[in-house]
C-alpha cells in the first residue's frame, strides 16, 4: 500500500531537519506553558454560577459585598435627544442657527445624510433642586428630581442604527445573538422572590421596541433565565384557572402532580432536564397567584395614582404608562431582581410612538415628553418614599444622542452615537453628581469618555459581580457581557 506523506512529514525525514523541528516544538510546549502561568498569575479564573436546575432562581451569593440588590433599567426607544433633556450647553445657544464649526470646513454627514445648522434646545434650561442642575422643560417632573441622579454626560455608543445599538445597549453586543444584561444577572445571582420571574420586562402600552424579545433574551445562557414580558395592559396570559375547575379539583391535582414528579425524580436524581422542567411548572403555578395579585393595582392609593399620573383622564397614553411604572415599582418591592421598563414602541413608525425625531421633533416631542415625565419622576419619588432606592439602582438609558444639528431640509436631529447622556440613581451611586461631558454643542464626549461597556460593568460591581470574571463558556469561548472591554466608572461611586 502506497502511504502518501505530508509536506511536514517530508522535512521529518531529514536528520537535520527532524532536530530542527522537534526544537522549536518543544520550545513552542515551553514558551505556551510559560504564558499560561503568566496568564493565571495576571489574571483570576472565570466565575461560572452553580446553578441547581431544580432551583435556577435560587439566591446565590454575589462575588464580593453588592451595594444594589435589584435594578430598575429605564430605557427610551428611539434615543431620547440628550441636548433637549439633560446635557445643557449653553454655546449651543449662542450659536443657534450657524454652521457647527468642523475641521477644514467639512460638510457634517450623519445617519440620515448633510446636517444643516446649530439648533439651541428646543424647551429652556432651568435650574432645579437644591444642587441647580440644569434640566429642560421638557421634563419639568424628573428635573424635581435631579438631586437623586448621577449624569454620565460622556456615554458613547458603537452604532448609530437602532436595531444594533438597542441590542449594545441591552446584551453589550451590536450583533444578534447576545443575553441580555437581565439574563446575565439573574444567571449570577438568581432571585430573593420565590414566586415571580427573577426578569421582567416591560413593554411600553404602544408596543414592542425595535429589536423587540431580543432586548430580554438569554441566547446561549439557560433559557430560564430570559426576561418575562407583561405590563398593566397586558398581565401574564393564561394564568386563570378555567371556570369548569374548581379551586379544590386544582388544588388536588397539583398535589397529585407534585407526588409523582417527587416519585420519578427520586428514581432518576440525575435527570437534570427532568428537575428544571419540575421547577418550571411549580413556579408557573405560583405564579398563577402572585402575577396575578402583583399586577392589580386595585388597592394602590388614590395619593399613589395621583403620583404617577395614572388617573390622568385627559392623557390615557400617559396614564396607561404610568400604570407601568407602578407595576415596576410593586416588582422591585416583591424583590424582582432585573426590572426592564420601556419607553417608546417601533410599530406606530419613526418619531410617532417613540423618540426617534428625525422630521418633527418638536411636534413629537411634546407628546412623548409628558408620557415619560410624570410616571418616571412619580416611580423615582415613590422607591425614594418607601425607601427602596437604598437597594435599587435605577438606569435611565437609551441607544444614543442626537445632532445638536438639525437635518438638512428638515426639522429634526439625526443620530448621534458620539456622545450623550445616561443617569443612574439609587444604591451605590452618588446624588446630584455629574461625570464626563461632551463638547460645547453636544456632538462629542470630550471628558472622561465613557463606554456602554464602562455601564454594563459598573451596573455588575454595584449588584457585586466582576465583570471580567462572571462568566459562560460557549462555542469554545469564555462569554461575558463586557467581551473583553470595560471599567467600572469609579469616580460615580457613593
Amino acid at each position: 500500500m502506497r502511504h502518501t506523506l505530508s509536506h511536514a512529514g517530508r522535512h521529518l525525514l531529514d536528520r537535520r531537519a527532524f532536530l530542527q523541528w522537534g526544537g522549536t516544538g518543544l520550545s513552542g510546549i515551553a514558551l505556551s506553558a510559560l504564558l499560561h502561568e503568566q496568564k493565571l498569575l495576571a489574571s483570576e479564573p472565570p466565575i461560572r454560577p452553580i446553578i441547581d436546575p431544580a432551583q435556577p432562581y435560587a439566591p446565590r451569593q454575589p462575588h464580593f459585598a453588592p451595594r444594589a440588590k435589584n435594578v430598575l433599567m429605564i430605557f427610551c426607544s428611539g434615543a431620547i435627544s440628550h441636548v433637549d433633556t439633560f446635557d445643557y450647553k449653553p454655546e449651543l445657544i449662542r450659536l443657534h442657527d450657524s454652521p457647527m464649526p468642523t475641521p477644514s470646513g467639512e460638510k457634517l454627514i450623519t445617519f440620515q445624510g448633510e446636517q444643516g445648522n446649530l439648533v439651541k434646545p428646543l424647551w429652556d434650561f432651568k435650574p432645579r433642586g437644591e444642587s441647580g442642575t440644569m434640566t429642560s422643560d421638557l421634563l419639568p417632573h424628573l428635573g424635581e428630581m435631579a438631586d437623586e441622579m448621577c449624569f454620565i454626560h460622556s456615554m458613547t455608543a458603537k452604532s448609530n442604527t437602532h436595531g444594533p445599538a438597542e441590542n449594545q445597549m441591552s446584551t453589550g453586543f451590536t450583533l444578534d445573538g447576545f443575553p441580555s444584561i437581565g439574563a446575565w444577572t439573574t444567571y449570577a445571582l438568581g432571585s430573593e422572590c420565590r414566586d415571580l420571574p427573577a426578569f421582567v420586562a416591560i413593554p411600553d402600552p404602544r408596543g414592542a421596541p425595535q429589536i423587540g424579545p431580543r432586548q430580554w433574551q438569554s441566547a446561549f445562557l439557560p433559557a430560564v433565565f430570559q426576561g418575562t414580558p407583561f405590563n398593566a395592559d397586558r398581565p401574564i396570559p393564561n394564568l386563570a384557572r378555567p371556570a369548569a375547575i374548581s379551586a379544590d379539583a386544582d388544588r388536588a391535582t397539583r398535589d397529585f402532580l407534585a407526588l409523582l414528579n417527587d416519585d420519578h425524580l427520586a428514581r432518576h436524581p440525575g435527570d437534570t432536564d427532568l428537575a428544571a422542567r419540575i421547577s418550571a411548572y411549580e413556579l408557573a403555578a405560583k405564579m398563577q397567584l402572585s402575577a396575578a395579585r402583583v399586577a392589580d393595582l386595585s388597592d394602590e392609593s388614590a395619593e399613589t395614582l395621583a403620583l404617577y399620573g395614572a388617573d390622568d383622564v385627559k392623557n390615557s397614553l400617559k396614564a396607561r404608562f404610568a400604570r407601568n411604572c407602578i407595576l415596576a415599582r410593586r416588582l422591585v418591592e416583591k424583590g424582582v431582581r432585573f426590572v426592564q421598563l420601556f419607553n417608546g414602541a417601533y410599530a406606530m413608525g419613526e418619531g410617532v410612538g417613540n423618540w426617534d425625531g428625525h422630521k418633527k421633533i418638536v411636534d413629537q416631542y411634546a407628546v412623548h415628553g409628558p408620557i415619560l415625565d410624570q410616571p418616571v419622576a412619580g416611580l423615582l419619588r415613590d422607591l425614594k418614599n418607601r425607601g427602596l432606592l437604598a437597594d435599587t439602582l435605577v438606569a435611565f438609558v437609551t441607544e444614543f444622542g442626537r445632532m445638536p444639528t438639525f437635518q438638512k431640509g428638515a426639522n429634526g436631529r439625526d443620530h448621534n452615537p458620539s456622545g450623550f447622556t445616561v443617569w443612574l440613581a439609587g444604591a451605590g451611586v452618588k446624588r446630584a453628581y455629574h461625570h464626563g461631558a461632551t463638547d460645547e454643542f453636544g456632538y462629542k464626549a470630550v471628558e472622561n469618555v465613557a463606554t456602554i461597556y464602562d455601564l454594563h460593568a459598573t451596573i455588575l460591581h454595584l449588584l457585586g459581580l466582576d465583570h471580567t470574571r462572571l462568566s459562560f463558556y460557549n462555542n469554545g469561548i469564555e462569554r461575558r457581557l463586557t467581551d473583553v472591554h470595560g471599567h467600572v466608572i469609579e469616580p460615580i461611586l457613593a
